[in-house]
């Protein structure tokens, strides 16, 4: 770790500081080093006593030193705001972390993205919604990110790493911790395929405030938010306002009316979220903003066969087995089909992973 990325891993270290705090501090100061080097009379104006003092006396140096041994691993990154790679994104929000702990690829903290939550307590539907809907705007070309906790969480981040858009985990410990315990497995795809980011230094606990504090990282981070189930009590509404403050898009996927987890989705409707039956719905409403690149790979079918496939498909929801029995087509090639229909505007991908022709 070279003089200047320790300067700035120092001032994120300083109890009691702050985004906000390091960022006034930065804008009237210049740098970290400066900061940190500065007489109590000059950081007066703008910072706390007791945060002068902890200024004064340094971070601690065994935080800096396991810092320093965890960036000898090559998956893991720290990016700043003097930093290229930082979030282009994150400056357009209130309150920007002024770092960033990655592991993972950093490409994709620059990539277009989709903010995919809902709730823990996810119903096998939505589970099911979000890993379908996610891995469609993955294929599209958007990163997914969200939080790394059950249900929804879990599912979109699942859903997205089968795509090539590929999904950023936004968490709220330090790096060298995986909350929940039990998506190890799933944090360690996410380090090898796409990434996992916090702006809480390493050894941070799963503290129950820093997790709506990383909420405005997930929205930030991306075009738009879809919440796919969420009670009126559910933290993704915090993360769906937020979106809402920052001028993001906001979606909504309705459910039954009888549902706890469908409250919070009808909410945001009447208040003005899209309401979203398909991934197309997504893709249309961001076309502004987002165009999805060519596919990776295409399909090998003339253009005259279409319509007969439309005609297979029929006009009533399908799934992809049943699709499969009636075109002799393999599932592989069926999910290239409908993928190049759907991004056409011919086919939309409804919940429950069936297939529909547009009328």
């Amino acid at each position: 770790m070279d003089a200047p990325l320790r300067a700035w891993v120092s001032l994120g270290l300083i109890k009691g500081l702050g985004s906000d705090g390091a960022r006034k501090l930065l804008a009237a100061l210049g740098s970290p080093e400066a900061i940190l080097a500065a007489a109590p009379a000059t950081l007066k104006p703008y910072v706390r006593s007791n945060v002068i003092s902890a200024l004064q006396a340094g971070a601690d140096p065994a935080a800096l030193d396991a810092t320093a041994q965890w960036l000898q691993d090559p998956q893991n990154h720290i990016v700043t705001l003097a930093d290229a790679d930082y979030p282009q994104a994150l400056l357009n929000i209130p309150d920007p972390p002024i770092l960033l702990y990655v592991k993972g690829r950093l490409d994709l903290l620059n990539q277009p993205a989709l903010a995919v939550v809902g709730s823990r307590n996810a119903t096998p539907q939505g589970r099911q919604n979000a890993e379908a809907f996610s891995q469609t705007l993955s294929d599209a070309g958007l990163c997914v990110v969200s939080g790394l906790a059950q249900g929804i969480d879990a599912a979109a981040h699942i859903g997205a790493l089968r795509g090539r858009g590929s999904s950023i985990a936004v968490v709220g410990t330090g790096l060298d911790r995986v909350y929940p315990a039990a998506h190890r497995e799933l944090a360690h795809q996410l380090a090898e395929q796409g990434a996992m980011i916090s702006e809480f230094p390493l050894g941070t606990p799963p503290l129950p405030a820093n997790f709506p504090r990383r909420n405005r990282i997930i929205s930030g981070l991306a075009l738009g938010c879809l919440v796919v189930e969420a009670s009126l009590q559910s933290g993704s509404l915090i993360t769906a306002r937020l979106a809402m403050e920052q001028g993001r898009e906001v979606f909504a996927i309705p459910g039954s009316i009888h549902a706890p987890q469908s409250k919070g989705c009808h909410t945001l409707i009447k208040q003005g979220a899209k309401l979203t039956e398909a991934a197309q719905d997504v893709l249309e409403e961001l076309a502004a903003v987002f165009t999805s690149p060519a596919p990776a790979a295409t399909v090998d079918r003339p253009a005259a066969t279409d319509d007969d496939f439309l005609a297979q498909l029929g006009f009533d929801p399908v799934d992809l087995d049943t699709l499969s029995a009636r075109s002799g087509l393999t599932i592989s090639a069926l999910s290239a089909i409908l993928f190049a229909l759907e991004l056409e505007g011919r086919v939309q991908l409804l919940p429950g992973n069936l297939y529909q022709r547009t009328r």
